[in-house]
């Protein structure tokens, strides 16, 4: 399969007329409104408001939203404590020379059907390594299918590797194409997300009311990115009526520096990250488009496209397990990212290499991804309507907070109020976000050591 580029000579664009209230945003194809819809709980778990491009959608019920989760097992209990983020994080450099031998494995039990003869590990020996090349068999345009067979399956503790990932539009996207031509790859395949996806990879042992942690090793992208904004007329972006001309910059990514040349005067700091990683999504969440294939563009539950730029090397995120064997998904690289991404994208690009570690917690029931770094811990509210996630990431705050830090739910609200920063994380993934960052060095360092995610 060819992956050269050569824009078409007719680069007008012609969008398919839109005839639902999605707010004209990307990806969203013709399904019938947003966030969660599922037909046996339409009518109880969402009411009619009037149509707003921000915050008069659709509104989802969250406490009815909450009951469709408890049915699933997914209920907003206490998360229970296993063990410590920090406490498997040793030993992956020594091994890791081993990548190289790992890719010749590829065509052996690496692959999916074949996995299953892999021995299970004692809980102490480090995890096997995986490569997953981007090719026509691995990657998918701007879906999640779960009807495919897994390109690869993984114990817990296993480090999977992917190398020259794609970029956008099955890696179309690159320095020279115009913005026109990456219109008309939208309006092309109506539905679909622009990302590159890579999967499903099959966790052994996976089961929904599980959460698997997903540890981010190595994140290093290429020397480009690119930063564009679709033509007014295709209604994506934040202020999409404002700027009826589209428009790409591509940038030279200095990795010595690690920065961007924005331009002579102006040089960005490159902060890397997976803007899009997570599992199966559960069902009724997202319209799909086929059974079981749901559109790329909408966090969720599952993870997915959070677009959570904290999300850096040495970072960690827990998602919660919705389906067998979790079915992890990927793509959407990117170099940097400002909180909100209100033009559609991010500093879009591929990587060299992401390299994740995997590891299964079994039934902690998570509702919501809950995400760790050095110095915080995140919880994410996620909605289309950016007041509910508002409310959703301040509960889920509180709640950890109460959970873990030995404080009443009302002392963990005041805390929040005068210690945690609400941020909205995007608002151009139909279903938007806010992510609360809880400093740890709040806590007296006997209390930290006892506060984990699991």
């Amino acid at each position: 399969m060819s992956h050269d580029f050569d824009p078409p000579q007719d680069q007008s664009v012609q969008p398919q007329p839109h005839r639902h209230a999605c707010g004209n945003l990307f990806g969203c194809g013709e399904v019938q409104g947003t966030g969660v819809l599922r037909e046996d709980i339409k009518d109880a778990a969402v009411t009619n408001r009037a149509a707003d491009r921000l915050l008069h959608m659709d509104e989802v019920n969250q406490e009815q939203l909450d009951g469709f989760l408890s049915a699933r097992g997914r209920s907003r209990r206490r998360l229970l404590r296993a063990s410590s983020f920090m406490g498997a994080l040793a030993g992956i450099g020594p091994w890791f020379s081993k990548l190289a031998h790992a890719a010749d494995a590829l065509d052996g039990d690496n692959l999916a059907g074949s996995a299953g003869a892999q021995k299970k590990k004692k809980e102490d020996e480090p995890g096997r390594v995986h490569v997953v090349e981007s090719n026509d068999k691995t990657v998918r345009l701007g879906v999640y299918d779960t009807t495919l067979d897994p390109i690869l399956k993984i114990d817990s503790g296993d480090t999977i590797s992917y190398p020259n990932t794609w970029s956008h539009f099955l890696n179309q996207m690159q320095p020279g194409v115009p913005v026109e031509t990456l219109a008309k790859l939208r309006v092309s395949n109506p539905g679909h997300g622009p990302h590159s996806i890579i999967g499903p990879v099959y966790v052994n042992g996976a089961e929904p009311g599980d959460v698997l942690e997903v540890r981010y090793k190595h994140i290093r992208p290429f020397d480009w990115g690119a930063v564009f904004n679709n033509p007014g007329q295709l209604g994506t972006g934040l202020l999409a009526q404002d700027f009826p001309e589209g428009q790409v910059k591509y940038l030279k990514l200095d990795l010595p520096n690690m920065t961007a040349e924005f331009n002579p005067n102006i040089h960005v700091p490159l902060k890397p990250f997976q803007g899009t990683l997570g599992v199966a999504p559960p069902d009724g969440y997202y319209p799909a488009l086929t059974p079981g294939v749901t559109s790329s563009v909408p966090p969720g539950p599952h993870g997915g496209n959070t677009d959570l730029s904290e999300m850096v090397e040495g970072s960690t995120m827990f998602i919660p397990v919705w389906k067998p064997g979790a079915l992890i998904f990927t793509g959407d690289s990117h170099a940097v990212q400002g909180d909100g991404e209100i033009n559609l994208s991010a500093l879009e690009t591929r990587m060299q290499e992401l390299r994740i570690e995997v590891v299964l917690h079994k039934q902690k029931n998570f509702a919501w991804p809950v995400a760790e770094t050095a110095t915080h811990w995140i919880t994410l509210g996620l909605d289309k309507d950016l007041n509910v996630a508002m409310t959703l990431a301040a509960r889920n705050a509180i709640n950890f907070l109460a959970s873990r830090a030995d404080l009443t739910k009302l002392d963990a609200y005041a805390l929040c109020s005068i210690a945690v920063s609400f941020r909205v994380t995007q608002v151009v993934d139909i279903v938007r976000g806010v992510h609360a960052m809880i400093p740890k060095n709040l806590f007296a360092a006997g209390l930290r050591k006892q506060i984990t995610v699991v």
